[in-house]
């Protein structure tokens, strides 16, 4: 029960899925994996995404994890199912609980996917959303120019701004009601993307719905932590350190105010 929970992710994006894991369950501890060095994934070959994901796995297991969360949308798509055949505890995507919240948000039943090339090229979202509700409207579009914006931490600027403008600029047209931030980076940008969609549209972050599903797949495994010991946190990445830090601090605040935390730059691959 006191093991941690791993998250990865393809650099700061799955730091979304550890805010609202500390928020939801306080007692339990973190091991976060940010393969800042490789990002994006976006762009890159499914097989290629597949292998590190692959490595990141291998490099958290000798934490001896009692879940994986494999927090990156486009190693979701393309390495869910491997990852769960290699390893002997819950792995946990990010797509089908984002694809759950929408069907539960939208009225018109027309919903919007942004996500990376690699995510949108997969069609997990479509594939997810249909399952749940055959007749929903899905309209994607691939926004690869946004994860070097959270990477850099330029999350609000005339430059993003105007990013996030252009590769909007079809959705805006649309009928959709609900947005899909298919990539856990985007609500990095989430003031900016509602700024440019409109209050009409709403925006669903898989974050809050994938901490969620830990609590509730713990609860049902009798694994969720009871120690009232405070939990220590690490954090990897496999890149610039101190930029990774930088937007870690920020993005988490108070969470990492009051909890220890590790701050680890391993070797990988």
């Amino acid at each position: 029960m006191q093991q941690p929970i791993a998250v990865l992710d393809s650099g700061v994006g799955g730091l979304t899925v550890v805010k609202e894991v500390m928020r939801q369950l306080p007692r339990e501890k973190v091991i976060y994996f940010g393969d800042t060095a490789r990002a994006p994934y976006g762009p890159r070959p499914a097989e290629e995404v597949l292998r590190f994901t692959r490595e990141i796995v291998d490099y958290l297991v000798q934490y001896r994890p009692k879940m994986i969360v494999i927090a990156c949308n486009t190693a979701t798509a393309v390495a869910l199912q491997d990852i769960r055949m290699r390893v002997n505890v819950p792995v946990v995507g990010v797509i089908h609980p984002g694809a759950r919240a929408a069907i539960g948000r939208t009225l018109s039943g027309n919903v919007g996917v942004i996500g990376t090339e690699g995510t949108i090229r997969s069609g997990a979202y479509e594939t997810a959303l249909k399952q749940l509700s055959p007749h929903v409207t899905v309209i994607s579009q691939a926004c690869p120019d946004f994860v070097p914006l959270v990477e850099k931490g330029n999350f609000r600027s005339e430059e993003t701004y105007r990013t996030v403008n252009k590769g909007l600029a079809s959705l805006r047209l649309s009928s959709i009601d609900t947005l899909i931030l298919g990539c856990t980076h985007y609500p990095f940008l989430s003031d900016t993307i509602s700024e440019v969609m409109g209050h009409k549209v709403a925006l669903i972050s898989s974050a809050d719905e994938t901490a969620r599903e830990i609590s509730t797949i713990l609860h049902q495994m009798n694994k969720l932590a009871r120690s009232d010991d405070q939990p220590i946190h690490q954090f990897c990445c496999s890149g610039d350190s101190g930029l990774f830090r930088s937007i870690a601090e920020q993005w988490l605040g108070e969470q990492i105010e009051l909890t220890p935390v590790v701050w680890q730059v391993p070797k990988i691959g």
